[in-house]
Parts: structure tokens; C-alpha cells; sequence
């Protein structure tokens, strides 16, 4: 079965909430797979009835609380949200007895909830309206930590470039967040 981007998912969703059984179906059958390997990857050594017990209790908390869903954000955002919460309480059922990955620690302890995907979300469409080399500057060096000459050496650019193309970068996102506040 072929991975689907993110409108994919949300189209199936928006469809799903409309009342269309099929595309219900679809959408249930693909999260589940997503969601087999997403546990599997954070629940090292766990037995194969703990992923699967986590993939159904996950599918029914969508089924549930899928009315709650707003239309207007990522669905994928919304739905991981609510896999790490499950992914959450099996620890503390456990005791914290299955091995849980560093990979697993940090995505936890860096997860903030629904304003931390919303704030990326923001951040990502900021950069988004920059030149594609200046938003990547700023990722390298603003968001991942790069150093200026790291930077400068993986983009063929001087660190001068790069220090300059960053600042102007975030300038012009200030600005845009300025306009869009009036």
C-alpha cells in the first residue's frame, strides 16, 4: 500500500466525517499500517500484542473523537497527537517496563501538543514564502543549530552570504507576521 501525503489523509478524513463508509474504511486501513510501524520504531523489543493492543486502541480513540477533528488544521498533526497520548499511557500502564528508544524520549519530551504543531506549522509556512536558499539557511543554521560555516560550506555560499541571507530572512518573516497581525 503507497504512503499518502497529508491532503491525501485529510481528504479521506474530510470524506469520512461526511459520511462516506468507503473512504472510512480506506483511511482506517492505511492509519493502521502507519500506525504498526510508528509503535513498532518506539517500542523496542515490546511483544507484537502490545503494538497491535496500541494500533486498536488508537483507532478506536480516532473513531471517537474523530468528530472533534478541526477541519481547518493538518490531520496528521491531530492524529499523531493522539497516538503519542496512547503511546504515553501504555508506558505509565507498563510501568515503563518496555524499552523505549532515545528517538522515542526526545519526540516526546520536545512534543509540546497541538500549539507546538501549530507553531512549526507556522514557522514552515514562513519560510515557505522565502527564496528556497534562504529558508534553508535559516532551518540550518536557526533551527537544526548548524554553525554559520557549516552552512556556508554545504550551500557554496561565503559565511558572510549566509549571515546576511539569514538576517534579511528574518527580517522579511517579521515583517510578514506584522502585516498579517493588522
Amino acid at each position: 500500500m503507497k504512503q499518502l501525503t497529508e491532503p491525501e489523509l485529510k481528504t479521506l478524513m474530510l470524506l469520512s466525517l461526511g459520511g462516506d463508509e468507503p473512504a472510512y474504511r480506506c483511511l482506517l486501513e492505511i492509519l493502521r499500517n502507519l500506525l504498526a510501524s510508528y509503535y513498532r520504531r518506539r517500542l523496542h523489543g515490546s511483544d507484537a500484542a502490545d503494538v497491535e493492543d496500541l494500533v486498536q486502541e488508537t483507532l478506536l480513540a480516532l473513531h471517537q473523537r474523530r468528530i472533534t477533528y478541526d477541519r481547518d488544521r493538518p490531520f496528521t498533526a491531530w492524529f499523531f497527537a493522539i497516538a503519542r497520548h496512547k503511546l504515553v499511557d501504555h508506558h505509565r500502564r507498563t510501568g515503563g517496563r518496555s524499552y523505549l528508544g532515545l528517538e522515542a524520549i526526545e519526540e516526546m519530551a520536545s512534543d509540546r501538543g497541538e500549539d507546538a504543531v501549530s507553531a512549526s506549522l507556522d514557522v514552515e509556512r514562513l519560510l515557505a514564502a522565502l527564496p528556497a536558499w534562504q529558508g534553508e539557511m535559516i532551518r540550518d543554521v536557526r533551527l537544526t543549530g548548524r554553525s554559520v560555516a557549516e552552512t556556508a560550506a554545504g550551500s557554496g555560499r561565503s559565511e558572510a552570504a549566509v549571515k546576511i541571507g539569514v538576517f534579511r530572512g528574518i527580517q522579511a518573516m517579521a515583517a510578514k507576521l506584522k502585516g498579517e497581525g493588522k
